[in-house]
């Protein structure tokens, strides 16, 4: 595949090898009663317990931390007379603008609105047009008044991020009598969309679900028509499950594919339907592949740690894959953090000495990172939800129940999207009266796992608060990791609308290692974009490969040197996998002493009641 090259204008950055011993990870200490939870005294617990209840009322966001930002907010912006005088102007200007129906944050409207909310013809005839335009100039005034100098980042991003939250709550594309296209279709259907809307409402409001509610959630079955390549559990401890897909192919590459997916969703997004599944997509290919599945913990794994998830998580079942494979070297690759995981765990085998109590277990051929941060100084929107207030109320959440509930955690994501996921859906749902009909990737995504709570609250300390990964203060099995340690090729994907691995923040590891990187960008979102079969319509991607100690490029200087291609970018990571693998031998059929039971296995059918 044909590649630009340019020169470098940055020197190369230095390595981060640190050698001093590493302390243990923060926020634990023995409990003789309950080893690896902290001691609590009868007023720290009532404390816990007052915060966790008001926990509830906010969607597990810390009160506080909302309050000190807008407190921050607040008193900057009363002690700045000139920014009240800046802001007092720029609203009287956008109030003549809307008298003007002169709209200063899209491009027009109709087709060309830069909001789907505002597409429809109707919205450019009175009166909608004059709220339409009120609202968007309300986007513009409080992307301005957020911004007050003074306020620290954190809280000034908090303030604008849920001064966005509280109008796309009051859009007029939320409510009946404002909404346009709702009354056009009340009106053509004679109100049965309201009546419809109220099922749904109550259905949801119930936890009694309709009929038709019943029928969609029938249709996506794991191990039915999802997850259905051909395999076998060929390891399994009490954390995961390794599975090995059957051979599709006369021959195949003699190095096989590892793939450990995030722990905090269940594995088969990259074994949707048989049309999207990135497994069979790499079977069908010629590559034997290893995917590790996670169990779903309950309050008794609440003492697991990241260490835990390292060991049992990652090693063991990479050692059980090598042995499987005849001590085949293996390409590693992780989806989100999964893919920080498997960094670390390849920092830990690559450093000298290698990793305690696995100095047999060699540091795999190629590493693969989708969507996942090594760097999590500018985490994105997510970040906006940690700090040392955020994390001590889910600390206090976890350590009651033993673990954070996908329910308790898909609260931050729906935040993130809460235009689509939340007050677009309602309109839909309640409004218009349509139920949406959902396909395999949103099955999955409703298909939670839960955090252990000494994981979860050593994970957000480690990475997100204090970003020791990045800063060669991360430890793993009591001793520190160095991502500059790294020495195999590197294959790293971001995309572009990743609100959860921002593809800048993905970049960052061309800046702490000097190994080579073929970092490529692909279009769509953190699951859709990497969700990319040949076929999809709409797909493009760059890509560009910087060789090993060359001098490091800006992500704008990538951006204006990577060469740019049409359609799905599995075929280039898959040519690049082949291109570091040896000539395909005869395939071999899964050994019967080896197989547990078929794929997709026990742990992936885990549900509990949140």
């Amino acid at each position: 595949m044909a590649r630009k090259s340019a020169p470098a204008t940055h020197p190369a950055r230095p390595r981060i090898r640190p050698a001093e011993p590493a302390p243990a990870h923060p926020g634990y200490v023995s409990d003789p009663v309950n080893p690896g939870d902290p001691a609590e005294t009868p007023t720290q617990k009532l404390d816990r317990l007052a915060q966790s209840a008001a926990a509830s009322l906010y969607n597990n966001l810390s009160p506080v931390t909302l309050s000190l930002a807008l407190a921050d907010w607040a008193w900057h912006l009363a002690a700045s007379p000139g920014r009240q005088l800046e802001l007092a102007t720029l609203a009287t200007q956008l109030a003549i603008d809307t008298a003007r129906l002169e709209d200063g944050s899209t491009n027009g409207v109709g087709l060309r609105d830069d909001d789907p909310r505002f597409r429809a013809d109707e919205w450019a005839q009175w009166p909608f047009n004059r709220w339409r335009t009120a609202f968007r100039n309300a986007e513009v005034f409080w992307r301005e008044a957020s911004q007050v100098p003074g306020v620290s980042t954190h809280h000034g991003q908090l303030v604008g991020f849920f001064a966005r939250q509280w109008l796309d709550m009051m859009t007029p594309a939320n409510h009946l009598l404002t909404n346009p296209v709702v009354l056009r279709h009340t009106l053509q259907t004679g109100g049965a969309n309201l009546v419809k809307g109220m099922q749904n409402l109550t259905a949801d409001v119930s936890g009694v679900p309709t009929p038709e509610d019943q029928a969609l959630r029938a249709r996506f079955v794991v191990g039915g028509n999802v997850a259905v390549t051909p395999g076998q559990v060929v390891f399994r401890n009490h954390l995961v499950e390794l599975i090995r897909y059957a051979p599709q192919t006369d021959k195949v590459h003699p190095e096989p594919v590892f793939i450990l997916p995030s722990w905090i969703m269940k594995y088969y997004i990259l074994d949707l339907s048989p049309h999207n599944s990135m497994v069979r997509y790499l079977v069908g290919q010629g590559h034997t592949v290893y995917m590790v599945s996670w169990r779903n913990p309950d309050e008794s794994d609440r003492n697991l740690s990241m260490d835990d998830y390292l060991k049992q998580g990652v090693l063991d079942p990479m050692r059980a894959a090598r042995q499987d494979a005849e001590g085949a070297p293996l390409h590693a690759m992780g989806y989100c953090l999964g893919g920080t995981l498997m960094a670390i765990a390849v920092c830990a085998l690559a450093r000298d000495g290698g990793m305690r109590g696995y100095t047999d277990l060699p540091a795999p051929l190629t590493l693969t990172l989708l969507a996942a941060q090594v760097d999590f100084h500018a985490p994105g929107e997510l970040g906006l939800f940690i700090d040392e207030g955020q994390i001590n109320l889910l600390g206090h959440i976890t350590k009651g129940q033993g673990y954070l509930s996908g329910k308790q955690m898909g609260g931050s994501f729906q935040f993130l999207h809460s235009r689509d996921l939340v007050w677009t859906r309602q309109m839909r749902e309640y409004l218009m009266g349509e139920r949406d009909q959902g396909n395999d990737l949103m099955a999955w995504n409703a298909d939670t796992t839960r955090l252990p709570a000494r994981m979860h609250h050593e994970y957000l300390v480690a990475l997100y608060l204090k970003n020791a990964l990045a800063n060669g203060r991360y430890a793993a099995g009591g001793r520190r990791v160095s991502l500059g340690d790294l020495n195999m090729p590197v294959f790293l994907v971001g995309t572009e609308r990743d609100h959860v691995s921002p593809w800048r923040s993905v970049y960052k590891l061309h800046q702490l290692t000097g190994t080579e990187i073929s970092f490529l960008l692909t279009s769509g979102g953190h699951n859709a974009g990497i969700i990319s079969p040949p076929g999809h319509p709409r797909r493009s991607y760059r890509l560009r490969t910087q060789p090993k100690g060359s001098q490091w490029l800006s992500m704008d200087e990538w951006l204006a040197t990577a060469e740019s291609f049409e359609g799905s970018w599995w075929p280039a990571w898959q040519a690049w996998l082949a291109a570091h693998s040896s000539t395909p031998v005869k395939a071999r059929p899964i050994p019967a002493r080896h197989a547990l039971y078929p794929a997709p296995g026990e742990y992936v059918m885990q549900r509990y009641a949140e």
